[in-house]
């Protein structure tokens, strides 16, 4: 909530994007999860992306005016949808992501303010850089189309072709 009253303090908020995330802590198989690991990623990809969005958009609502100018954009990933039993925890609640964009979407569509998800690939961050070698030879192997990793500024552009308004019948899409 400090967050967002600072956020406020200048107007109001045109802009949300859900962009923390964590990995599990220790990769294991699903068989040997915990639930204090399943707990850690829940709370900050899938809980906290959930109660930030609802906060914002009820303060987004309470503006009335230019909602036509508010966007939320939740960083997904393609775990989402592509199971890894090494780190179930993460697919779980990336997946929950994708449910929590359609909710709100379909919640603030009558408002005019477009909930979208971008869903990354393989991303060169420090999330995935005890992996590296891994992905660098699938990605060799022909694992993409664009055969390369994916950089922060791809995304970013991404949430920012969403952020322009220059799509406004786009809602609840990744």
């Amino acid at each position: 909530e400090k967050l967002v009253n600072c956020a406020m303090e200048d107007g109001r908020i045109d802009v949300l994007v859900n962009v923390a995330g964590v990995a599990p802590k220790v990769r294991c198989d699903i068989l040997e999860m915990t639930e204090e690991s399943y707990d850690y990623v829940m709370d900050i990809n899938t809980k906290g992306t959930l109660f930030l969005t609802q906060l914002v958009a009820n303060k987004m609502l309470e503006s009335k005016e230019k909602t036509d100018m508010c966007h939320i954009v939740n960083i997904s990933s393609l775990s989402a949808y592509t199971s890894s039993t090494s780190r179930g925890e993460y697919c779980i609640s990336k997946a929950g992501v994708s449910m929590i964009t359609k909710l709100f979407a379909d919640r603030l569509a009558e408002y005019g303010i477009p909930v979208n998800e971008v869903r990354p690939g393989i991303i060169a961050t420090d999330m995935t850089s005890k992996v590296k070698g891994k992905y660098d030879n699938l990605i060799e192997g022909g694992l993409l189309p664009i055969a390369r990793w994916g950089k922060p500024e791809d995304i970013a552009d991404a949430v920012f072709a969403l952020c322009t308004g220059a799509l406004p019948y786009v809602t609840g899409q990744s």
